[in-house]
């Protein structure tokens, strides 16, 4: 059964950036998709009645505005390769959503999401990829205009919300 989430696309200068400063790293993995995880929805059956919730719920936000603000790392992921290198978001209104869809669906582990959560878009992880920790970043100033549903199993957007 595919998994699901909601994902925040990123904006072409966002993701130029990030794949730039992967190309620094000589043994780190670099992300090859550039996004945000706003919220994992889990393998859910009916992730259509969620998704129908999570509209609901982002009817009238509008725009949220968010700032790419420098590089930091996750040391000890709770999967996967060690350190992950990312972009720092800074968005209250993305972390707002975040905690509304929190009410929705449980939050998915206790260091990925709930009060742990951390706005973010992955650079690369392993290896190296801690070279880049505190790294000048932007700043970047975007607004988020849609939500996009992501199927991991098959790996590409099933449906977008749009918020303007």
């Amino acid at each position: 059964m595919p998994a699901y989430s909601l994902n925040v696309p990123v904006p072409s200068d966002v993701a130029r950036l990030a794949a730039g400063l992967a190309t620094e790293c000589l043994t780190a993995e670099p992300r090859e998709h550039h996004t945000m995880v706003l919220k994992r929805l889990g393998e859910a059956e009916d992730y259509r009645r969620l998704i129908g919730e999570v509209r609901d719920l982002l009817e009238g936000t509008g725009p949220i505005p968010a700032r790419v603000e420098g590089v930091d790392t996750f040391e000890a992921p709770p999967s996967g390769q060690a350190p992950v290198a990312y972009l720092d978001v800074h968005s209250p209104g993305l972390m707002a959503v975040h905690e509304a869809c929190c009410d929705i669906v449980d939050p998915f582990g206790q260091v990925l999401e709930g009060d742990e959560y951390e706005p973010h878009v992955t650079i690369a992880r392993g290896g190296d990829a801690g070279q880049l920790r505190g790294r000048d970043a932007g700043p970047i100033d975007w607004e988020i205009e849609r939500i996009d549903v992501w199927d991991a199993y098959h790996e590409n957007v099933v449906e977008s919300i749009s918020l303007t």
